[in-house]
């Protein structure tokens, strides 16, 4: 077990692109790069960064718990939620918003990742559905690499 003392943030530069598929519509996809930290655990890895005016959500930190095979996505500010991935399995979690709650399921098809302490990839597939009506299918990379 580590001492929290032992644990270090590590600065790191981050691309976050995402894409969202909707039935018949061409992808919507976004691209962001912003700087955040990579911390390693006890059972992997934690990514951290600070949303922007550019993703609507200025105010939220979002972090990334990489934990074997399940990733926990977690948000808090302005926006509060916690999505569980876990490929071929389906979580359902609470989303809030300024305007109210959301019951979000979470259907993971595709979890990889390669992250070191140096950094890596991580990769996410998945559709998701709010109110149990599928919204569409999402995609999502991280590439994570170490500041100079």
């Amino acid at each position: 077990m580590k001492n929290i003392e032992e644990i270090r943030l590590i600065p790191v530069m981050l691309s976050v692109k995402g894409e969202q598929y909707f039935d018949g519509v061409d992808p919507d996809g976004t691209e962001l790069m912003t700087e955040g930290t990579l911390q390693e655990t006890e059972d992997g890895f934690r990514i951290s960064y600070e949303e922007s005016k550019l993703t609507g959500m200025e105010g939220t930190t979002t972090t990334f718990e990489i934990r074997g095979g399940q990733v926990l996505l977690t948000r808090a500010g302005k926006v509060n939620s916690q999505m569980v991935f876990e490929e071929g399995r389906q979580h359902t979690s609470l989303y809030e918003t300024p305007f109210g709650e959301l019951s979000v399921d979470i259907q993971t098809s595709f979890l990889r990742h390669t992250m070191t302490i140096r950094g890596g990839l991580l990769e996410i597939k998945y559709s998701i559905a709010v109110e149990h009506t599928v919204t569409g299918k999402n995609c999502f990379k991280i590439r994570v690499k170490e500041k100079h």
